[in-house]
């Protein structure tokens, strides 16, 4: 294997899409290591993984590191070549201070960069989000590129704000005191795909659990960029070794966008064997839908993400296994 001098450290092991991103990492031959907030929570990851086809664990390494405390991290990046920082609080419910959220976001994120540049990390890929670039232009037909940003005045939920203020003062750090370290940044829609070991994400409780166990019975006003995890994966692994990511943010979504009513009818039509519990939803109007591009990640980095109907479909099938 030619990773196998190479070593990744990638924050949030026990999250939807960190237990993914170790999984392509052991299948590419890297060392990897992972910090979980607790190591008693150990043992889901590696069922997770053993899930997903990994039989060999010599090559991962877990720490007891949390994004609230300085505890550990030194320890946990000290020769690493590059981290990827996918861990950050994704709430069900807005907290009633947003800065329950805020905080811990933004610091986390610092924390894990002064930590990878005091190691002499090469590059860190930081897990954004969509929240961070498209809250801010109501134009209509305009299309979300990496450019736009999320306006951090605006009236905007706590999660929203708490993603754009942590990747702003990520680009910040970099900027005055990144010392040569590299900062890629990644911003996901929401993220679908196969569950691993049970371990779900919000957007697939919410948009897929929702929907079909009926708990879901009206059409709320937005509509969603929709990216398998599998996906988001693939791209934070090109993003860490692609000499053209550094200094980029980069939008991960597969092509066009969802409403929840558009959810229930590709469930509907491709797996009615599940939608007993459906809710009648009422679909939405166009001005509603909001467009984003996904030109760059293409470009740049060669992605090419699977549909949003395969996320979607390949969520429910995991979940409806598991039931």
């Amino acid at each position: 294997m030619e990773n196998t001098k190479t070593t990744v450290l990638v924050t949030g092991g026990t999250g939807f899409l960190g237990v993914h991103t170790i999984l392509q990492l052991l299948q590419q031959g890297y060392e990897v290591r992972t910090t979980l907030r607790s190591l008693s929570k150990k043992d889901n990851i590696i069922k997770a993984l053993e899930e997903g086809g990994i039989t060999d664990f010599s090559k991962l390494t877990f720490f007891e590191a949390d994004l609230t405390r300085d505890d550990n991290w030194g320890e946990a990046v000290k020769g690493c070549d590059y981290v990827l920082h996918a861990a950050s609080p994704f709430p069900a419910q807005d907290p009633k201070d947003e800065n329950e959220l805020i905080i811990p976001a933004r610091d986390g994120a610092l924390r894990v960069l002064k930590a990878a540049r005091d190691a002499g990390v090469k590059r860190v890929v930081l897990t954004s989000s969509f929240a961070a670039v498209g809250y801010s232009i109501n134009v209509e037909n305009h299309v979300f590129t990496e450019e736009d940003w999320t306006d951090v005045n605006a009236e905007l939920p706590a999660y929203i704000k708490s993603k754009t203020l942590a990747e702003k003062a990520a680009w910040e750090f970099i900027e005055k005191e990144g010392n040569g370290l590299e900062l890629s940044v990644i911003n996901p829609v929401g993220i679908f795909g196969p569950a691993l070991g049970g371990i779900t994400s919000a957007s697939l409780d919410i948009a897929v659990t929702g929907i079909l166990n009926g708990t879901l019975n009206y059409t709320p006003t937005f509509t969603m960029g929709v990216v398998d995890v599998r996906d988001v994966a693939d791209i934070h692994l090109k993003a860490m070794v692609n000499p053209k990511a550094a200094g980029e943010r980069i939008i991960a979504t597969s092509e066009g966008v969802m409403s929840f009513y558009d959810v229930a009818e590709l469930f509907r039509k491709e797996r009615p064997q599940y939608t007993e519990n459906i809710q009648k939803l009422e679909p939405i109007e166009k001005e509603f839908y909001k467009e984003m591009s996904n030109e760059k990640a293409k470009t740049v980095l060669n992605w090419n993400p699977r549909s949003r109907d395969e996320a979607l479909l390949a969520s429910a099938d995991s979940l409806m296994k598991k039931s």
